[in-house]
């Protein structure tokens, strides 16, 4: 790999880097900002899920720190320890967000439903794609195929990372909304959650245009191969 992938990578992997140190730094900050209802995350979530007339989603405990998902196939909001138990602007903002996407589900939001059908591609791709195209680019000269190969596989990636970027939106526009009309938060606390869910979001549109980004030079470096 050259020196243009190298500048690109290690771009790619600063501003990554500082997004989520930004995104710690302010879920740190709002975990500071206790909520005057004294609502933990999973007594939002649960709230949230009520609201929504959803009765089949279980609000469950995952340990770790940002781990904080929805699983669509057994039909959890999977919070983590801190965000299942605190009472904070942030524990609010995440606990609403993953509740969110429980809400996409039951809703039948297609894109949702896309990223949802291309999570086994890209378990299985993401596995062995650096491998492959590692594999490619060594062997460029004698089996161009095996790079286009790799594209193909990484391509699926990309297209998952993109399509993940309205899912994260909408789950945050959806939690915001809730949080505002159900008088969840005063306005303080509604500021906080708004300014984490943006930079939580952030994260998502850095790794979109990181691996599109990367895409493009592979097809470059195939493009130039002779």
């Amino acid at each position: 790999m050259g020196p243009n992938y190298m500048i690109l990578a290690g771009a790619i992997m600063l501003v990554s880097w500082l997004v989520s140190s930004r995104l710690k730094s302010k879920f740190e900050h709002y975990s500071k900002l206790q909520l005057q209802n004294r609502m933990s995350g999973a007594e939002i979530a649960e709230k949230m899920l009520a609201d929504n007339g959803i009765r089949d989603v279980r609000v469950i405990s995952t340990p770790g720190m940002l781990t904080d998902h929805y699983n669509p196939v057994d039909k959890t909001v999977n919070l983590s320890e801190a965000v299942y138990n605190q009472r904070n602007a942030a524990a609010a903002a995440v606990a609403a967000h993953e509740c969110g996407h429980a809400v996409q589900h039951a809703q039948g939001y297609e894109w949702l439903q896309m990223r949802s059908k291309l999570v086994p591609v890209v378990q299985v791709a993401s596995s062995f794609v650096q491998w492959i195209l590692i594999a490619g680019i060594l062997m460029i000269k004698v089996f161009p195929g095996l790079l286009l190969i790799g594209i193909v596989i990484f391509a699926a990636t990309t297209l998952f990372s993109i399509i993940t970027l309205p899912v994260e939106y909408d789950a945050s526009n959806r939690a915001l909304a809730w949080l505002k009309s159900k008088n969840i938060v005063n306005q303080a606390e509604y500021a906080g959650a708004e300014d984490a869910l943006k930079w939580a979001a952030r994260t998502y549109v850095v790794a979109a245009i990181g691996s599109i980004a990367t895409l493009l030079y592979y097809i470059s470096m195939y493009n130039n191969r002779r």
